[in-house]
Order: structure tokens, then sequence, then C-alpha cells
């Protein structure tokens, strides 16, 4: 079985290739699924070729590398963890077991992701970007470890553990650095752990139905594919789900913050900014409403002698009809 054909050069530039068509496509404005597309395939060769890349500078001192992955085994018997070589072991006898678990560490940690992330962007458009947010983070997090060098079990014969990848000739690694190949000694933490713990969260979490928590068996079948093979220690994968939820907390607690500024009233916003708010249009007034407001509150009370006189003044008045003929008898 041969490694992975890109390298982190042919992928860098097909990342760069992929951006600017999805540019080109941006400029037309038309087809903006077409855009997005480009846009997520180009983010994700571009994760790949880091991920090459700090494979290759990993490379300081493969001595180094070997004395620690001897101490984290020594520290792993002492807090009382499985021995990984004891459970190589008892697989080693069918050789068929142990072909399927290499083909499985070879194939299905970015089989089953690119599955993961093309079946959200298909169907769940809106939960995408949580997810393809959480696996850039949780890589990145996990490369920044991996500049520090460390072996896997499988570079450690003398603890008992075979290069079982190598004995069937299915290894995904090929040629070597200074004798040593860059990605082998990038064994912690463990990114297969930490994507197939991705994939089980996000089906179970998006999908509907009993069927869903089925996604559960990957993440316990990686975790044992990755020791039979001695790819990894347990350590490897307890530090990379450790990344991964602090890596889920930080994107709960920005969520939150981004919640909280959106609700921000518009009247706070706009007084924020030096402007007057303005008010929202109500219901017409009434006529009666509209008369009685417009009346003033507060009236000036005339004198009582001036108010008495323009009664008495009303109350002497003759109709106008009545004033051509004498008191008490109909004129006409």
């Amino acid at each position: 079985m041969q490694n992975l054909t890109l390298t982190w050069q042919t992928s860098a530039v097909a990342s760069v290739v992929l951006y600017g068509s999805a540019f080109a496509v941006s400029r037309s404005g038309r087809r903006p699924v077409v855009r997005a597309a480009l846009r997520e395939a180009g983010t994700l060769l571009a994760l790949f070729s880091l991920w090459q890349v700090v494979g290759h500078l990993s490379v300081m001192s493969a001595d180094h590398a070997l004395d620690r992955a001897e101490w984290i085994h020594r520290t792993e018997l002492r807090l009382g963890l499985p021995d990984e070589a004891s459970w190589q072991r008892a697989a080693e006898p069918y050789p068929w077991l142990v072909q399927g678990a290499n083909y499985y560490y070879a194939t299905m940690h970015f089989g089953v992701m690119l599955a993961l992330l093309l079946w959200l962007f298909v169907r769940h458009r809106a939960r995408y970007a949580w997810v393809r947010t959480t696996v850039v983070l949780t890589t990145l997090a996990c490369l920044l470890i991996q500049f520090i060098p460390v072996a896997p079990p499988r570079m450690l014969p003398d603890s008992g553990f075979v290069d079982v990848a190598a004995q069937y000739g299915q290894s995904v690694y090929g040629g070597a650095v200074a004798g040593v190949v860059a990605d082998q000694l990038s064994a912690m933490p463990s990114v297969h752990v930490a994507w197939c713990v991705i994939v089980a969260v996000a089906v179970i979490k998006v999908a509907r139905g009993r069927w869903r928590w089925l996604a559960l068996a990957h993440p316990v079948l990686t975790v044992w594919v990755v020791v039979v093979t001695a790819n990894h220690f347990w350590a490897d994968g307890l530090v990379a789900v450790g990344l991964l939820l602090v890596v889920y907390l930080v994107q709960y607690a920005a969520s939150g913050w981004r919640q909280a500024d959106l609700a921000v009233p518009e009247t706070k916003r706009s007084q924020e900014q030096g402007a007057a708010p303005e008010e929202a249009p109500g219901p017409s007034p009434s006529p009666a409403h509209a008369e009685a407001v417009a009346e003033p509150a507060f009236r000036p009370q005339q004198p009582r002698a001036v108010a008495g006189a323009t009664r008495m003044s009303k109350a002497l008045e003759v109709p106008e009809g009545s004033r051509s003929g004498p008191p008490g008898r109909p004129a006409g």
C-alpha cells in the first residue's frame, strides 16, 4: 500500500488554484454553491499541506523521539493503563484481522472525514461551518504539539511492539529522511482519534433517528486500530480528545459572545454611535384623542367679576327672530 499521493507542494498548489477559481466565480456573481464548494475544498487542501509540512519540520532528533516514546510507555504502565503490546499480541495470530486493521488505518481516517464534510455541505449546510471549524482548530492544535517529535510504538521493538503494516506490506509511509520517515515522528497527539470523535459527535448531533448512534462504532474501531497496529499510545488519543474538548469550549464561548452581541437593542447601538433612536411608528390617534391632546392642559382662570359679567350678558341677549315686535307678542 502506497502513501498518500498528494505531497505538501501538490496540495498547496491545488489549494491556491481552488481559491483562485472560487474568486473568479464570485466575480461573475453566479453559482454561489460552486464558489462555496471550491473555497471549502481549497481550505481542506491547505490544511492537509500544512499537516505534511509540520510532519517534516518535526524531525529534529530521532533519538530523542524514541526516548519520549519510551517515557510515555513507561508512564502508562506505571499509571495502570493496559499495555498496548499485549493488545497487539492478541491480534497477531489472525492475519486477516491485522490486515483489516492496517487497511482501516490507511483509508478510513481521511475517507470518513471527507464523507462527513460532503454530507454536511450538501444536506445540512447550516451545520457545516461549525464542524469544519472544529476540524481546522483541532488539527492546528495537534500540529502545534507535533512540532515536538515523538515516535510511535511500532518503532520500539524492545518494548514488544511490531510494525505489522510493514510486515504485511501495507505501510502508508514512503521514503525516509535521514533514515526515519518524518510523519512517523508525529505520533503525539493522535489526529486519527481526534477526527473520529469529531465524526461521531457531528453525526449524532445532526442526524435524526436511532441509527445515528452507530456512528460511535467509528471512534471505538479507530482506537482499537491505532493500538493494534502500534501507531499510537493510549496517551496520544487522550491528549487529542482533551484538545478537542478545549476547541468545543472555545467554539461554544465564541458562539455565546456572538449571540450576546446580536442581542444588543438597536436603540442602544444608536445611542452608542451618538444618534438619537428612531421611535417606532404606532397607531394613529383617534380625533377625540387628537383634540384632547391639542388642547392645553392648563387654562388660565378669569377673574370672578369678569366671569360673572360675561354670564349676565349672555343671559340678556334677545333672540334675533324676536327683536321686531313688542315683548310677549309674536312678530308678524
